[in-house]
């Protein structure tokens, strides 16, 4: 039997895994905001293709039926769609950009409070 605890600093944003003894057995980096970004962005894409996936369905059971008002009904199910697929994309570029941020943010916490655009600009 492993009896291992898991404690938290939140200050440092660092997982301890501890032995019986309360030593270090294992310590990994482990980043709630990046985690928190991620998650969030993917349960709203998920959301959307869902969505998306409804109204497809719904688009072909309108083509099957042949009966005029449903063909028309699916011009706006159609463009709901393609609009739905933009979002999806809003959401994928604005995670990209908050994943690098966190990405330099942590690089200058790790440079001693420097980015590296910032250390560049100064070595010119």
């Amino acid at each position: 039997m492993n009896n291992t605890t898991v404690t938290a600093s939140p200050t440092q944003n660092k997982r301890r895994i501890k032995n019986d003894r309360g030593e270090a057995k294992k310590e990994e980096e482990c980043d709630a905001e990046a985690w928190d970004t991620l998650s969030k962005s993917f349960k709203q894409v998920q959301s959307v293709l869902d969505h998306n996936s409804d109204l497809i369905k719904q688009v072909n059971a309108n083509h099957k039926s042949k009966i005029p008002d449903n063909l028309v009904k699916n011009v706006s199910l159609i463009r709901e769609i393609n609009g739905n697929i933009s979002k999806v994309m809003s959401i994928y570029s604005d995670l990209s950009f908050n994943v690098s941020n966190i990405v330099v943010e942590r690089r200058s916490l790790k440079n001693g409070g420097e980015s590296n655009l910032e250390s560049a600009s100064n070595e010119s």
